[in-house]
């Protein structure tokens, strides 16, 4: 049976959504609460901090790119736990244009779906009655979306904090709670925006002041008792086709963005995952039958990466016979050179022509909808493949013969349509689902 749950949503991006979710999570396992933390839409980095913080793993659940019964098995994480806690993207109704497989992708569709409610959560500074406004707003929408009540961030002073509940009260508005301008518990932020849980020295440190902050400041028992019946039927896990029985996984601090439903789908089908480490100079294992490079930061690494020399020539033995393929950053590791930041030209595998540069950044951010061109390791030619691609990298020559047709979520034509030469193959999107 699943838990209640509630989305943590905001009216934007960088308001608070990640310091009340880890505080939450924090807090309540402090309390011996079993919390299953989600993530709304196509985010690699926050699952990682939210599995630090509730000891339990984080899981995607993108209304754009799964569909209504891939959603309905990967909620079934929480079948053990005592509460949901899933952390919205960007704004609460901030989407694309038009729908995909079960929405937009927007944080509100999730909440639609599955009947939980939302905690928004509002950086009050520069305002005080006038907050009440964008709650009303925000809680009159959408009647499918349900706003339970909201936090108030970044509160300046205990008259400010009187000021705004005084608007809440007046439009009827539940305030669960305020926090107090606090920059001792933000998480760092880097060109691709949070750090990784990995790199982040003070993570543990930063994950107790969050759940001492946020027990101090709001009301945990009222959170949890406005949590809401799950209204999807957990269902079995979609079947999917594993890209190999062996399949060697790259996976360091270079090479650490991989979805967590993609590789439990891969063991659920019966596929044994082979991890290597390209930063400590390790080749794939020979016993694989196929090599998987996900993405990363392989340009803040390239002189390792240049100097690895039995990676290298390991990867290269590999795809003479049997299939390689990178996402994103390992795309770029597969590629001929990574020029990075300062310019400096590093020699990568060489299994495609591709050259990338972070010397010339250009955000590339989006949905991705490729028709492959070509059979992808776990999918025939013809498929539809559903992902999201986010990097500031930019091509510099893409030589070898393109991989798919690849469009954006307005179905427009974008020119990263991944590459293909022999075994080896690459995409700058990483694969969430593939289309029905």
């Amino acid at each position: 049976m699943i838990p209640p749950g509630l989305i943590i949503s905001a009216p934007a991006s960088g308001t608070g959504k990640t310091t009340l979710m880890l505080g939450l999570l924090g807090a309540f396992r402090a309390s011996q609460l079993a919390v299953q933390p989600f993530k709304s839409g196509p985010d690699y980095i926050d699952p990682a901090f939210h599995l630090a913080a509730s000891r339990r793993f984080s899981v995607n659940l993108d209304t754009w790119a799964m569909g209504e019964n891939q959603i309905a098995g990967l909620i079934r994480a929480a079948e053990q736990a005592d509460l949901v806690l899933a952390e919205g993207s960007m704004g609460l109704f901030d989407g694309v244009a038009q729908a995909g497989e079960a929405g937009t992708g927007a944080s509100a569709d999730l909440s639609a779906l599955t009947g939980w409610p939302v905690v928004l959560v509002l950086d009050v500074s520069g305002q005080a009655q006038s907050a009440a406004a964008v709650a009303q707003g925000f809680a009159t929408m959408r009647p499918d979306v349900k706003v339970a009540g909201v936090v108030l961030n970044r509160v300046a002073s205990p008259r400010h904090e009187a000021l705004v509940r005084v608007g809440m009260e007046a439009a009827g508005i539940r305030v669960f709670g305020a926090l107090p301008r606090r920059a001792s518990i933000e998480v760092p932020e880097r060109h691709l925006g949070l750090v990784q849980a990995e790199e982040t020295p003070e993570l543990d440190r930063i994950i107790a002041d969050a759940a001492e902050f946020v027990a101090a400041h709001v009301d945990l028992d009222a959170v949890r008792a406005a949590a809401g019946a799950t209204r999807l039927s957990p269902s079995g896990p979609v079947a999917v086709v594993p890209p190999g029985q062996r399949i060697a996984l790259a996976r360091d601090a270079a090479f650490s963005f991989v979805y967590p439903h993609l590789l439990d789908a891969w063991r659920a089908a019966g596929a044994e995952v082979l991890p290597f480490s390209p930063l400590a100079d390790e080749a794939p294992d020979d016993r694989a039958d196929c090599c998987w490079l996900p993405g990363g930061y392989p340009e803040l690494h390239g002189g390792r990466l240049a100097s690895a020399t039995r990676f290298r020539q390991g990867l290269r033995r590999f795809a003479e016979t049997r299939p390689v393929h990178g996402e994103c950053g390992g795309y770029m590791a597969m590629g001929a050179a990574i020029v990075d930041r300062d310019g400096v030209r590093h020699e990568m595998a060489g299994l495609l022509g591709l050259i990338t540069s972070f010397e010339k950044r250009k955000m590339h951010l989006g949905y991705r909808l490729a028709e492959l061109a070509a059979p992808l390791p776990g999918h025939r030619a013809g498929a539809r493949l559903r992902g999201h691609e986010f990097h500031y990298s930019t091509i510099l020559t893409q030589p070898d013969m393109a991989l798919a047709r690849v469009v954006d979520a307005n179905g427009d034509a974008v020119p990263e349509t991944g590459s293909r030469r022999g075994h080896a193959s690459g995409t700058f999107f990483h694969l969430i689902a593939e289309a029905t």
